[in-house]
Order: structure tokens, then C-alpha cells, then sequence
């Protein structure tokens, strides 16, 4: 897919604020300093289009961008931020929770995990809610820069392992690097190739 343009439309504190729901829309979400806002921008060859920020938790809104004047890409609050009041952490995690059961455009979700660690609870506790809501989604594992790539394939497998635990298939897994560029492309091809497809089945949001 070629990036034509990519523009920051709002942000939204309440899933009832977002855009239109009219065209495809894929959301991003993952723990806190995961690289989110990175990878971001990596897919939309932009350097800032996206706000990074060392500190966790920069995210407390629902960041909507439109890409090509064809679909939505959603930069959504982190999950279980360990920097935050307890009742700040429901407010994200009922917003969170909201815009993904309710927004019918929303075609996939993609979760976000850091690839330089092993399997994380809370990562593996939000796939399985995914899971059992019926949630589209694919997991993208980034930072693969900052580990060796038989370490990065390790963890990646030790996911796969874990999750094959309780499901008897997969979704599309990707593994990216921000800083290097990896990954992105496929991404893309993902979301080009499921945009054509709905095209061609005059899917309608509205």
C-alpha cells in the first residue's frame, strides 16, 4: 500500500465522540511503551503524525487518523498502565472496552506486544477477552530490533505456544520493528487487501 496521505481527524474521551462510522477503521492498542505511537508512524512514513513519549500511559484518548481518504487507523489507550490511579485505570479500561465492542466499523484490532519479553499475563488475558467477545484481531510483536533475531523467533514461538494452550488457531502475526522499518509493509498488505475485499462486497458501516 502507498501512503498518500495520512491526516489526524480527532480525539475522542468517549467511543460516542468518534468519527462517522462510514469507511474501514483498524485500531491499535497494546500495554504502555510498547512503541505503539512508533510503529505508527513507521507504517505512515511520518515522523510525528503519532505523539511518542517516554512516559507510559501518553495515550488517554481515542486518536483517529484517516489514511487516503479510505479508512480510519485508531491509536486507542494502552492497557494496564502501572503508573496511573486505580480509578483513572478503569476510566481508560472502560473506555477501551466500549469503543471495541461498539464501534461497528472498527474491521480489526491490532494488539501490540514487546517481543523482547516472555509471555506476559496481561497481554495473554486481553487476547482471550478478544477472544471470547468476538473481537477481529491480529498480533504484532515490535521492538524486534532490540534483540537478536533467534531470541525475537524464541519469544514469538513461546507466545504461540501459550496461546495454543486454549485456542486451536491462530491469527495473523506479524513481527515488526519501528526503528528498522520491518513489518510495516505486511501490515499494510493486510489492511489494503481487506479493504479490497470489502469493496468488492459493497460492505456498508452505516
Amino acid at each position: 500500500m502507498v501512503i498518500k496521505t495520512a491526516e489526524f481527524v480527532k480525539s475522542s474521551g468517549k467511543w460516542q465522540e468518534c468519527p462517522e462510522p462510514d469507511m474501514p477503521e483498524y485500531a491499535f492498542i497494546g500495554r504502555s511503551n510498547v512503541g505503539k505511537s512508533s510503529l505508527i508512524n513507521a507504517m505512515m512514513k511520518r515522523k510525528d503524525l503519532a505523539k511518542t513519549s517516554q512516559t507510559p500511559g501518553k495515550t488517554q484518548l481515542i486518536n483517529h487518523f484517516l489514511v487516503n481518504d479510505e479508512w480510519y487507523l485508531t491509536d486507542l489507550p494502552g492497557y494496564g498502565y502501572a503508573r496511573v490511579s486505580k480509578s483513572m485505570r478503569r476510566d481508560f479500561e472502560k473506555l477501551i472496552t466500549n469503543y471495541i465492542l461498539n464501534r461497528r466499523n472498527l474491521v480489526n484490532l491490532f494488539v501490540l506486544i514487546d517481543v523482547r519479553h516472555t509471555p506476559q499475563k496481561i497481554d495473554i488475558e486481553f487476547i482471550e477477552w478478544c477472544g471470547e467477545n468476538s473481537v477481529p484481531f491480529s498480533i504484532v510483536f515490535t521492538k524486534a530490533d532490540k534483540l537478536k533475531p533467534n531470541a525475537a523467533a524464541q519469544n514469538v514461538s513461546d507466545y504461540k505456544q501459550e496461546l495454543l494452550k486454549t485456542w486451536e488457531g491462530l491469527p495473523e502475526i506479524y513481527t515488526t520493528s519501528a526503528e528498522k522499518q520491518t513489518g510495516t509493509e505486511e501490515i499494510l498488505a493486510f489492511i489494503e487487501k481487506t479493504n479490497r475485499f470489502l469493496s468488492q462486497n459493497k460492505v456498508r458501516f452505516t
